[in-house]
């Protein structure tokens, strides 16, 4: 029989004192050798049921908590990319948290999108590097059941590609990392006279109305709107005469 009478008392399964020994060593092992890694769990507030996301997705709590690195050698992924689009940055890295601590530091605070485990989509804020990272896969079976009990979660991770989301979790760390990125469209919207913001009907409470006198050029001086709108006109024609061709040469 598959059994150790030592250290899982003649059961396989293992008894709960050692179990909760065996979990209560990786904990310690994660705060020995791990570091204090910053979970951000994100805010729906519009989700596609059809595509499964949320373009309005909000970040404004973090929560730290030990994890381990497990690429000790650096960031895994393809690295730095030359692409067709400029400069591409494909780094990834694997963090290991216990479940346990999961749950009592995040989980329980009613937050997150899912209550049992991370979910993807969340982020990591990576303090010794100040890098954000974008939660991919979520293993919750690495080790299998040692013991008969699952003690970690795995979290497969890319660094965070950021699209214009609002972060603001009050760690000032995090926020001013993610400062000089973020596009504040919330400057141009059309208030009311009580302050509030102006929306629209068909995303009530969520999508405000914005001022003719935004330009993106305000949020991010590399934005190059204006230039493609004005270039396009000598490649297509939308006029009524041709809305869907070419222009005529």
């Amino acid at each position: 029989m598959a059994t150790n009478h030592y250290f899982q008392s003649g059961l396989s399964i293992g008894r709960r004192s050692e179990q909760t020994l065996h979990e209560d060593l990786i904990i310690e092992c994660l705060k020995i050798y791990g570091f204090d890694v910053y979970y951000i769990p994100r805010k729906k507030f519009n989700e596609d049921l059809i595509l499964g996301e949320d373009a309005l997705n909000t970040f404004d709590h973090a929560y730290p908590i030990e994890m381990y690195l497990e690429n000790v050698q650096g960031y895994d992924g393809e690295g730095d990319l030359l692409s067709k689009f400029g400069v591409e940055i494909r780094d990834t890295a694997s963090f290991i948290v216990s479940r346990k601590r999961w749950l009592e530091t995040v989980g329980r605070t009613g937050n997150t999108v899912l209550e049992l485990r991370p979910a993807e989509g969340d982020l990591l804020f990576f303090p010794l590097t100040k890098a954000l990272f974008e939660i991919r896969k979520v293993e919750g079976k690495t080790p299998f059941y040692q013991i008969g009990k699952l003690y970690t979660f795995k979290m497969e991770c890319e660094l965070y590609q950021y699209s214009n989301e609002r972060i603001n979790t009050g760690v000032d760390e995090i926020d001013d990392t993610v400062a000089p990125l973020q596009q504040d469209i919330g400057d141009y919207e059309f208030l009311l006279e009580n302050g509030d913001a102006l929306l629209l009907e068909e995303y009530a409470s969520e999508s405000p109305l914005i001022l003719e006198d935004y330009r993106s050029t305000d949020a991010d001086a590399g934005a190059r709107n204006e230039d493609f709108d004005t270039g396009i006109e000598d490649i297509l024609d939308f006029t009524e005469r041709n809305p869907f061709g070419e222009v005529f040469r």
